[in-house]
């Protein structure tokens, strides 16, 4: 399927890389359909991803993995809430990103620990929840950390 982006232009995205969000994502739950836009031959290191929404063109989230800056993420989320993603969830098919601020001022960029993206790439489901944990913040300062990851 061919997929007109702002950023990226006209993209081809195969049926089985469209990631479902049954509820969509924090204030922008008219959209469900996604998918995840990178440089396939940088995957192993990549750090920012776009999550690029199917049926709207100008939305395309950057995320990223969050161990890239907090090493021992680990967020507490009820197990009742993941069951949307899926009956039989296995760990190593589960991929936790988190969504960036990027300012005009890139020096104040920011990543959202509060709340995770879960995708199951089994089902190919995503959701996002708000962890319980009481030191993650919805803006923890990145630029610092990406730079000094850069050198």
């Amino acid at each position: 399927m061919k997929v007109q982006t702002k950023w990226f232009g006209e993209i081809e995205v195969s049926e089985d890389k469209i990631i479902t969000f049954d509820k969509g994502i924090i204030g922008f739950e008219d959209w469900r359909k996604y998918t995840l836009v990178y440089d396939a031959e940088k995957e192993e290191n990549i750090s920012i991803i776009w999550l690029q929404a199917i049926d709207e063109p100008t939305l395309a989230l950057p995320v990223m993995k969050p161990e890239f800056v907090y090493e021992t993420y680990d967020p507490v989320v009820e197990d009742e809430l993941l069951k949307s993603l899926g009956d039989d969830i296995q760990d190593d098919n589960i991929r936790v990103y988190c969504a960036l601020t990027v300012p005009q001022d890139i020096t104040k960029m920011t990543i959202n620990l509060k709340a995770p993206i879960i995708v199951d790439f089994d089902t190919m489901k995503g959701i996002q929840l708000i962890a319980d944990n009481s030191e993650y913040q919805v803006r923890y300062p990145i630029y610092d950390i990406l730079k000094k990851e850069e050198n």
